[in-house]
């Protein structure tokens, strides 16, 4: 079941109804109903790994107790690391097993050694990424006495089973969410309102901009031998479009939903492309998983503290750590090594914190100096979005290649297309509304939001993609 579906448009009046006009005497039957339309969210795809979904749950839920019961540190690490490398495991089996089986097989081949790897035969469950990091970062918190045990069974299976978040984020913390599903919540009806603009903005960004510029982006990237310079350059744009407005879209639909429940969800963009340098991309790009691996991963090994080797190491296992988290794949890899060495420079020379504040402009010479970083930092972003969206590493060098050396700037695969112009136009009218609304959650509350509201609810059904089943990027992640 997918945001954009008319199963979603019929499930989600139906749950909205029972929470606030059935289970609405308490917080117990409030968080029961959720849970049990989560459950059936996710057996939409696949009911089988309910038990996965189910079986995660219970384990960290319990091994959180037993760490904070624990009398001996002993104790408390037996149970902090069995639900550590049981999640791990689990993620490495279904994600990874089947990567580091090939490569090797790869790797003994080259060397003379035949070899032929012995694979699994299995899908990757919908969303075991994001609710594998909702249960460690929970264990880890407790391990470290930063919060305490939830004994209530229920509302604990909300917070890592919650639907709006469940298949791809964002990655919630504890200390964020659980405090809001222990307590019953009141129907907000200006909270339902911002909760119904953000998503239909999401389905704006969704079905009008990603999914029509999915087939061009498909398209330069299949036939990326034959492309020339312009239409490779597009072709990275289109990418670019396509997953902000997929993943984006996603957690706009994501927080708005949980608006309409009263449980309020982790932001996770804020207008990324409108950053002046990779630094501040990262503070506004998937802003949960960035963060997730900050407290996680980048500060216990000493973040940016100690001598320079060490900020050099942190800075480039954080970044592969995060493209390999994206998909078991050497060009994902390759994407987060990339964003390491483009954020490196700007950490050794302590100016990876100079552009905290949004972006403001003037009618003077130092605006066009921050339109040109803005442009810069985009383009940076567009060269590494080729390897992300590359099928291999040797494809992606191949693409830029080409990019740099064709020398064409002629319409080349454009001319071809339904939309050719059109798209553009559309993209840049994109760009400019998210510009001048940088400074709010999404464009279409404030001032004459019944318009806004009525030309987006138009935009969706004259320019949305529907002819296709089109599923969003992240629930292969």
């Amino acid at each position: 079941m997918f945001f954009n579906s008319l199963a979603f448009a019929v499930f989600l009046p139906i749950v909205f109804f029972l929470y606030w006009f059935v289970c609405n005497k308490n917080k117990s039957t409030q968080n029961a109903l959720l849970i049990v339309a989560s459950y059936y969210f996710y057996s939409c795809w696949d009911w089988r790994f309910l038990f996965l979904l189910v079986f995660s749950t219970f384990l960290d839920y319990y091994t959180g107790i037993q760490i904070e019961k624990g009398k001996s540190e002993k104790s408390r690490k037996f149970w902090f690391w069995l639900s550590i490398l049981v999640n791990l495991g689990f993620l490495g089996l279904f994600k990874y097993y089947n990567f580091f089986a090939s490569s090797f097989s790869e790797l003994l081949n080259s060397v003379g050694i035949k070899a032929s790897p012995i694979l699994l035969n299995v899908i990757l469950p919908v969303g075991i990424s994001f609710y594998t990091f909702h249960g460690l970062s929970y264990v880890i918190d407790i391990y470290f006495k930063r919060i305490k045990a939830e004994y209530n069974f229920i509302d604990y299976s909300l917070f890592v089973s919650y639907f709006p978040l469940l298949v791809a984020g964002p990655i919630e913390r504890a200390t964020h969410l659980l405090p809001q599903v222990k307590v019953k919540r009141e129907f907000n009806y200006q909270t339902a309102k911002e909760g119904v603009y953000q998503i239909i903005w999401g389905l704006v960004k969704k079905v009008v901009i990603a999914d029509t510029c999915a087939p061009y982006a498909n398209a330069i990237f299949d036939h990326h031998p034959s492309m020339n310079s312009f239409s490779l350059i597009l072709g990275a744009v289109y990418f670019a479009f396509q997953i902000y407005g997929d993943f984006s879209g996603y957690s706009d639909i994501a927080l708005g939903v949980s608006k309409l429940f009263g449980l309020d969800l982790l932001r996770n963009f804020n207008y990324p492309y409108f950053s002046r340098d990779i630094a501040e991309f990262w503070r506004r790009w998937h802003i949960s998983l960035s963060s997730w691996f900050r407290d996680y991963l980048y500060i216990p090994l000493g973040g940016s503290k100690g001598g320079i080797w060490m900020k050099i190491r942190n800075t480039f296992i954080i970044f592969v750590v995060s493209g390999f988290w994206h998909g078991a794949n050497w060009t994902y890899v390759a994407w987060g090594f990339i964003n390491a060495v483009y954020f490196l420079p700007l950490l050794l020379s302590n100016s990876n914190r100079n552009n905290i504040e949004t972006v403001q402009l003037k009618l003077n010479f130092d605006s066009t100096k921050v339109l040109l970083r803005i442009l810069y930092t985009f383009s940076l972003t567009c060269i590494a979005w080729v390897f992300f969206r590359a099928k291999t590493i040797t494809d992606a060098f191949l693409y830029l290649k080409r990019l740099v050396t064709n020398h064409d700037f002629s319409f080349q695969y454009l001319d071809n297309e339904r939309y050719s112009y059109e798209l553009l136009l559309m993209i840049a009218l994109f760009v400019l509304i998210e510009w001048n609304s940088r400074m709010k959650i999404e464009p279409l509350s404030g001032k004459r939001s019944t318009l806004k509201v009525a030309l987006a609810i138009i935009a969706i059904m004259a320019f949305g993609t529907f002819s296709d089943y089109k599923e969003f990027i992240y629930f292969q992640f």
